[in-house]
């Protein structure tokens, strides 16, 4: 399966702004790259990548006054198959887990699972597998929050997600985190790209987030928000939470005047025959004379 990812964001400054974007394919992401899944930028911007604890590719760059827009667009081909199932994977006693993994049990600035302990405990206790219990939790955060883009807050905590009851993607995955932290099953938050590939069409496109637990041996994808194993995910940044996964962060004032992502499935077709179709895009046409990538 081919899949054509891509986003358009422009951002206007006041005065330059030194900023880290975290806007490109993940280096573990599954699949084969046909073209650079990395942000492009106007000629003469500059950007120095740089990859932190994660994994996570980062370019460094300093917004000029006035707008700068950054974008990409390239494809990936994909096997095609939903998120793995796999309901025999056991939850491991802490003291057999790898050392970098225990990491992933502590709490973190989004996910507070101390706060959630008792609660968690009482809520879902051991059951006749690792992934049984985190499918309980998907389940409960997914009938438990209301989501609505209007509900965002940057700072919103798991224990207030909880507490208030909706909230965007992010919350959804940052209450699963917690709560399975909290009965001692490792967590770490995900997000990328997510088209609407094999479900019917749910709007205009936009990053997702998800999260992975460690069951059974290895990581595994899952998603309370939908709570049904997607096909075309796109692994971009992945972290304790949010903090860790920020597409951008700036350090000064700018404001978002466009925002666009794109995540769809291509007809099949050689690598030349994709790079043609990245090319002849109308709104990849008026990016090009952006100039080039990063």
């Amino acid at each position: 399966m081919l899949i054509r990812i891509g986003f358009e964001i422009a951002l206007t400054a006041p005065a330059p702004v030194p900023s880290i974007v975290a806007l490109s394919t993940h280096p573990d992401a599954p699949g084969r790259l046909i073209g650079s899944g990395k942000p492009r930028s106007p000629a003469g911007l500059g950007m120095t990548e740089s990859w932190d604890i994660f994994g996570n590719v980062k370019h460094r760059l300093t917004l000029p006054a006035g707008e700068t827009r950054l974008w990409s667009d390239c494809a990936v081909e994909q096997d095609g198959l939903p998120d793995a199932v796999v309901p025999e994977a056991v939850q491991h006693p802490v003291e057999d887990l790898p050392m970098a993994v225990t990491q992933f049990l502590k709490p973190s600035r989004y996910c507070d699972s101390d706060a959630l302990m008792d609660f968690a405990w009482a809520q879902f206790p051991a059951g006749p597998s690792g992934w049984d219990r985190v499918q309980r939790i998907c389940d409960f955060v997914h009938g438990h929050i209301q989501f609505g883009y209007h509900h965002g807050r940057s700072d919103r905590t798991a224990s207030q997600a909880l507490a208030e009851g909706r909230g965007v993607c992010r919350d959804y995955a940052h209450l699963a985190v917690a709560l399975c932290r909290a009965v001692n099953i490792p967590a770490r938050y995900a997000s990328g790209y997510l088209g609407d590939i094999g479900v019917p069409y749910a709007g205009p496109g936009d990053f997702c987030a998800w999260f992975e637990a460690y069951i059974g041996g290895r990581w595994y994808t899952f998603d309370a928000r939908y709570n049904v194993p997607r096909i075309g995910r796109v692994l971009m940044v992945r972290g304790f939470d949010a903090g860790d996964a920020a597409m951008m962060t700036s350090f000064g004032s700018n404001r978002m005047t466009l925002f666009r992502v794109w995540c769809e499935e291509m007809p099949a077709m050689s690598d030349a025959e994709v790079m043609d179709q990245l090319e002849r895009r109308p709104e990849a046409e008026a990016l090009l004379n952006l100039d080039t990538a990063a």
